[in-house]
């Protein structure tokens, strides 16, 4: 079996034992399911330091230092959101990449603007920027799972020296 073969956590794991870096994780709507995901491989304590799941306003202010007035404008579920939670947890750890996700699971809390399923992905590193939307039609569990997996994608494209969209 090569490295291509096994999860994306198992090859993220790889590239990041490789490059070295360091990796941290801010989630709010996939609760933990990310860093729960990265710990599932074997020695990952040595590219990943911690992270956070800031569920509610006040822990994205509190410990990732997310601006009230991003908040009071945009709402936790915004591209500006998940950026500044991205750039919290980066600054908090130290790390060299960081991801933040933020969404809509369900069943419930969805809005004709901002209805269930609808997920930002942040990743910010000293070398790029990026947010993307993505819109999932399942169930709140499938909701988070793919959340985490598009999530975890978008840390693989951006290792692999994929083209990165500045935001």
């Amino acid at each position: 079996m090569t490295v291509s073969d096994l999860p994306i956590e198992f090859q993220i794991g790889s590239l990041l034992t490789a490059q070295p870096r360091l990796i941290t994780v801010a989630e709010s709507c996939t609760g933990g399911l990310i860093m729960s995901r990265l710990t599932d491989v074997p020695g990952s304590s040595a590219y990943f330091p911690g992270g956070f799941v800031t569920y509610s306003y006040e822990a994205k202010q509190q410990f990732i230092g997310v601006r009230a007035e991003t908040l009071d404008r945009f709402g936790a579920v915004s591209t500006q959101t998940a950026l500044e939670m991205a750039r919290g947890a980066r600054a908090a750890f130290h790390a060299d990449v960081a991801i933040a996700v933020t969404g809509i699971a369900g069943p419930g809390g969805g809005t004709s603007d901002k209805p269930v399923g609808l997920v930002y992905i942040g990743l910010t590193a000293p070398d790029a920027e990026q947010v993307v939307e993505r819109r999932w039609q399942g169930t709140r569990v499938q909701n988070k799972e793919q959340s985490a997996e598009a999530a975890l994608h978008l840390l693989y494209d951006y290792l692999t020296g994929k083209r990165m969209l500045d935001i």
